[in-house]
């Protein structure tokens, strides 16, 4: 129903109309014709009218002050992210298991919360710990109004604090956040449920300062920043992509030390009988493919192409290619390659044979982009050699094509630029499966995700900046990123089964600007909530949460009056009471012949009978 202005000749009058449906056809019949306009404003007729709907209409009343300027605004707070992971936090089981073990602690703050805030922060404003503390106070989240910054130290710390257990320890030692690790994969864990194929992959991130006592130290930066002191980190995935556990290390921890460790670890800490294990070309050595295959270990390892004669012997091996089409995500078609195994054999220094099966995956369209890519750096090189050869040798995408020639003079080398064709959209893996070239090829390439991982903990969780003197703090700060990753990929799932395909930018994004304001009318304090923008509505149906009311009154409700006492007297023998109850209910009996029945003599009746009944 609405207001409408009819006019009759020179006269406006204000009806009530009601819009409604008759045989599919809208139609409109008129509720109440109020009278004529000049009229109802004149004598305020209108204006009462309003006033008197109002109080059916509040929410209306208070919006449509609140849009006039005649509210005043408290404060504006988001709402969306809170809302969205606080379901994911419990469900994961990351709450329980934080709550379990800070309990056994006995912390005079909620630990859990702190670590829950940290966490939240990695997601969508990472940072600090201190912009933490700070990031908080503009958002709607349970229990940690009272946090301070000391407490959220405290809370890193303990995540990093070293058990007194140190039993099972690899490269590092034992810490608290192992046990949330093992608890979390005890809790998804069943029957139908294994580990038998995990994912590795390391990087490094750097110190804004000294990098605490031992974490610290210089080494090889993937970030390329060698004049910073580093810490290294490792995360292991599942099959299904979900992270198990992380691991950090030292700064000069190199990767062909670090598998053999972590899988031993995986398996002693996850009961794991037979594990296969997927991880980049970093991680190869000799010693180490010896040691998997002795330890009967599968594994699929990517491989130096250029780093051994025998590997580029392996590419230019004259087997035949076979065709294969891998379907790429999403739908967006395939990728098509070209695949043949190579298989070597030998004897070590110790006089033990071994066996390597080579798979050499080459893809057409990246062969063709690699070579666009060298024959422009090719003709710039040659432009660059008539101007002199000087500066050449410091830039590494010309140093690689270049020989001294006579006269201690640069020139390109023909035999470099063949060699460099020959890797040209090729890669080599190196497995001691029984899987087809095909089942290879595709569990290698699914170690995006692990490099997909470590995209988003630079990146979108940026675990950096890094200012943690401590190594208990430090392992708490970076294991935050590592449960902000577990989030996300259980969010990531869960839209994927409901068929959204929404990006994790947009999904930031649109969970800031879902809000809440706070507003003061009348000396009342209300809550207005703006509408869910983009695809926040549809996370958090995805999720099963509902949105709060568009508006709510922000004051609770008042408090009920005391209950008047009552003025039955109460029995000061608690045993009798129920006694005096029947004698009560007996007095208002008649017995057979109608005569009231003699109350006095009922109640010392029953009253002798609680006594003889009543316990020595």
């Amino acid at each position: 129903m609405f207001f409408r202005h009819k006019r009759s000749g020179h006269t406006e009058y204000l009806q009530i109309v009601k819009n409604e449906r008759v045989d599919g056809k809208p139609r409109q019949s008129v509720v109440a014709t109020l009278g004529r306009v000049d009229e109802l404003a004149q004598d305020g007729t209108l204006d009462r009218l309003l006033r008197s709907g109002a109080r059916f209409a509040h929410s209306a009343v208070v919006l449509t002050a609140y849009e006039r300027g005649e509210a005043t605004k408290v404060a504006t707070r988001q709402l969306g992210p809170a809302l969205a992971f606080e379901r994911l936090w419990q469900e994961t089981g990351c709450r329980r298991v934080i709550g379990e073990l800070a309990g056994e602690r006995g912390f005079q703050f909620d630990l859990e919360r702190a670590v829950f805030l940290t966490v939240l922060h990695r997601l969508f404003d990472p940072g600090s710990d201190r912009a933490a503390e700070k990031w908080r106070r503009g958002l709607v989240i349970a229990g940690v109004g009272d946090l301070e910054l000391h407490q959220l130290y405290r809370a890193m710390g303990w995540l990093g604090d070293e058990l007194a257990d140190q039993s099972g320890r690899g490269l590092g030692p034992r810490t608290t956040k192992d046990l949330v690790e093992e608890r979390l994969f005890a809790l998804r864990n069943n029957l139908f449920s294994e580990l038998s194929l995990v994912f590795l992959d390391t990087t490094s991130l750097y110190f804004e300062g000294a990098g605490g006592q031992s974490l610290g130290q210089y080494g090889h930066s993937k970030d390329h920043r060698p004049d910073l002191k580093q810490v290294v980190l490792a995360v292991v995935i599942d099959g299904r992509g979900r992270p198990i556990c992380s691991e950090l290390w030292p700064g000069n921890t190199t990767d062909v030390t670090t598998l053999l460790p972590v899988i031993e670890r995986l398996k002693a800490r996850f009961l794991i009988a037979r594990i296969g294990v997927v991880a980049d070309r970093g991680m190869i050595s000799a010693a180490t493919l010896a040691e998997l295959d002795a330890r009967n270990i599968d594994y699929i390892l990517g491989v130096r192409e250029r780093a051994t004669k025998e590997i580029r012997g392996v590419i230019a091996d004259p087997a035949p290619f076979v065709p294969l089409s891998i379907p790429k995500a999403a739908g967006r078609g395939s990728t098509d390659l070209l695949v043949k195994e190579v298989v070597r054999t030998g004897s070590g220094a110790d006089g033990k044979p071994w066996r390597r099966r080579y798979l050499v995956c080459r893809n057409e369209a990246e062969a063709q982009q690699d070579k666009a890519e060298r024959e422009a750096i090719l003709a710039a090189l040659e432009a660059a050699l008539r101007r002199g050869d000087k500066s050449l040798v410091g830039n590494r995408g010309y140093r690689r094509f270049l020989k001294l020639a006579a006269g201690r003079r640069f020139e390109i080398d023909p035999r470099r630029v063949a060699l460099d064709a020959l890797f040209d959209g090729t890669y080599v893996l190196c497995t001691n499966t029984r899987l087809t070239p095909l089942q290879a090829a595709l569990r290698y390439r699914e170690r995006w995700m692990v490099e997909d991982i470590f995209r988003t903990a630079k990146a979108l969780l940026a675990t950096r900046p890094i200012f943690h003197k401590y190594d208990e703090t430090i392992r708490g700060h970076v294991f935050c990123s590592f449960l902000a990753l577990v989030l996300r990929k259980e969010l990531q799932d869960r839209l994927a089964a409901a068929g959204l395909g929404c990006e994790w930018a947009d999904i930031v994004q649109d969970l800031e600007r879902l809000s809440e304001t706070e507003i003061e009318q009348h000396g009342k304090r209300y809550i207005l909530r703006n509408t869910a923008p983009g695809c926040a509505g549809a996370v958090l149906r995805t999720l099963g949460i509902a949105l709060p009311p568009l508006i709510r009154c922000a004051q609770p409700p008042p408090t009920p009056p005391p209950r008047p006492k009552s003025r039955r007297r109460r029995s000061a023998n608690a045993r009798t009471a129920p006694i005096n109850t029947l004698a009560y209910r007996e007095s208002a009996v008649e017995d057979p012949s109608g005569r009231p029945a003699d109350v006095a003599c009922s109640l010392a009746r029953l009253r002798s009978a609680a006594r003889l009944a009543a316990p020595i």
